[in-house]
């Protein structure tokens, strides 16, 4: 742009939201629960063409999903997490912004996928398992269903969630059969701890759902740094292969091959018997 006294304005530099989804719409499903929240972006993945950047906890159980894409698609979803959250009794407010300012980015989340691309934090061992979730209301009550399920199947609890009002989620993955059995074995413990407030089994999670996922430091694998062996770094002039001899005169080949004659020594003559 032509400033006024002719000089050029400077493009500004490009924000995340420039390099990660452009001027993406926005879409927004709030719930009062975690497992719901989960359950409803999984369907929102499912239903359209968007992308889930993460979930926004503020308290007092509020969870909201956040997506991005085309605004058909975004509509498409919106639409779809709603029936989901009030199917799950704790659907509490949604939002789609068409064209969204892209200093907007400051208040967005960032999933742990999205943040990847510009830190190293390695990959989870738990990938391409199915998702149980089980929210109680209360610590203990999460405690005892967490070791109830790790009891009843074969489970990996993979992290913990907390969203405030006493609200905390046990997040386990495994095969599909052994996740619910290991959930209503959580249930039965909720309940007679204290109070059950929901649950979700996830068959099978899109790979956007469960990078955002918390996930234990315990189960992140890490790239191991490359180490170079010690002769790449030697230097290059001593990698040369060095140079073929010249070859010798044919004369002075055949003096070195042959033996020297005249150094010889015969073996003395057998001495003959005078009775020959």
């Amino acid at each position: 742009m032509m400033e006024a006294d002719g000089t050029m304005d400077p493009m500004p530099s490009p924000t995340k939201s420039d390099r990660y989804f452009g001027e993406a719409a926005v879409g927004m499903i709030s719930t009062r629960s975690f497992p719901a929240i989960v359950g409803t972006a999984d369907m929102m993945l499912k239903s359209a063409g968007v992308t889930l950047v993460g979930y926004e906890k503020i308290g007092d159980g509020y969870c909201t999903a956040v997506v991005r894409g085309n605004i058909a698609d975004v509509r498409i979803a919106v639409e779809v997490g709603i029936e989901t959250a009030q199917q799950f009794g704790e659907y509490v407010s949604q939002s789609i912004i068409p064209r969204p300012s892209p200093n907007l980015e400051i208040v967005l989340p960032i999933g742990s996928r999205l943040a990847q691309y510009v830190s190293d934090q390695g990959f989870s061992r738990l990938s391409n398992q199915a998702i149980g979730l089980l929210e109680t209301r209360g610590y203990p009550a999460m405690v005892g269903a967490a070791d109830a399920m790790l009891k009843a199947a074969d489970v990996q609890l993979a992290a913990c969630e907390t969203i405030g009002a006493g609200l905390c989620t046990a997040i386990i993955r495994g095969r599909v059969s052994d996740v619910a059995m290991a959930i209503e074995a959580g249930m039965h413990e909720a309940e007679r701890i204290g109070e059950l407030h929901a649950v979700m089994v996830i068959p099978r999670p899109l790979s956007d759902l469960e990078e955002t996922l918390p996930v234990a430091s315990c189960w992140i694998e890490k790239p191991t740094p490359l180490t170079l062996p010690l002769d790449l770094k030697t230097p290059v002039k001593e990698l040369v292969t060095p140079e073929a001899p010249e070859q010798e005169p044919a004369e002075e080949a055949q003096r070195i091959a042959l033996p020297n004659l005249q150094e010889l020594t015969l073996p003395e003559a057998i001495p003959q018997s005078d009775e020959q």
